[in-house]
């Protein structure tokens, strides 16, 4: 079942939602933490929309991360291949605060991208404009094709 086309009012949607929901209790000390990771890192991956762009020249990887700040998003490279973007918005504390209704998403966002061999990856780049990320990673140039060799022939 795809639950990307179910309303966002949906009770099932809302019920998957609560299971899936991970406590801060939880999360630092609680049972079965390795599982909760894997399930909170599920849930931001999900959650984070991206597009992948490849150009002649490079690749680029577009993510939104609405509500938070360059300085707050993370870049890495894994296990030498695999693009990591990750970063959190947290909900505002303030006293006597109220949220009558809360759409907007609050959390960890993060994606993982397996880099393709033809990549330089010492060149990567990262620039955010307006919640949004661009990851640019250059190619290396095409090999060139091997020329064959001439051999002088001499007459004995």
């Amino acid at each position: 079942m795809d639950l990307r086309n179910l309303s966002l009012e949906s009770p099932l949607l809302s019920m998957l939602e609560d299971m899936l929901e991970v406590s801060e209790e939880a999360e630092k000390g609680g049972r079965n933490n390795a599982s909760r990771a894997y399930v909170r890192d599920a849930k931001a991956m999900a959650a984070t929309p991206a597009d992948v762009v490849e150009f002649p020249d490079r690749y680029v990887f577009v993510v939104d991360m609405p509500g938070i700040k360059g300085s707050e998003m993370k870049v890495q490279v894994e296990n030498d291949n695999v693009l990591v973007v990750s970063g959190e918005r947290r909900r505002g504390k303030e006293e006597g605060v109220k949220y009558v209704r809360m759409e907007r998403r609050v959390g960890k966002f993060m994606r993982k991208f397996v880099i393709p061999e033809n990549a330089d990856k010492d060149a990567i780049s990262a620039v955010t404009q307006d919640g949004v990320l661009t990851v640019t990673v250059p190619k290396y140039p095409p090999p060139q094709p091997k020329r064959p060799k001439t051999i002088e022939v001499k007459a004995a």
